[in-house]
């Protein structure tokens, strides 16, 4: 199953999901993330907290949703109302 969380910047909540769901859920569960608005950076505190409980990877960063486009995602998540909003 592949997931998709979606967050306006894509720069804290929705890299942690993604980190921590492909973490936890043994690849039963792929997870993605992306921005409707992306701000090109990763939250230097959600880094520190990945980093903290050795889940921190180099390929987490803040991407666009045109980067994903030819993923077929089983569920998309949104971790805040602007993501859901435009959607």
């Amino acid at each position: 199953m592949k997931i998709l969380i979606l967050c306006t910047g894509n720069s804290c909540r929705s890299i942690l999901a993604e980190a921590l769901i492909n973490a936890k859920l043994d690849r039963c569960i792929e997870a993605y993330s992306s921005g409707v608005n992306p701000s090109g950076r990763i939250n230097p505190n959600a880094k520190k907290v990945l980093e903290s409980h050795n889940e921190w990877n180099e390929s987490y960063h803040s991407k666009t949703l045109d980067t994903l486009e030819d993923i077929k995602f089983d569920l998309l998540v949104t971790v805040c109302d602007h993501a859901k909003e435009s959607c």
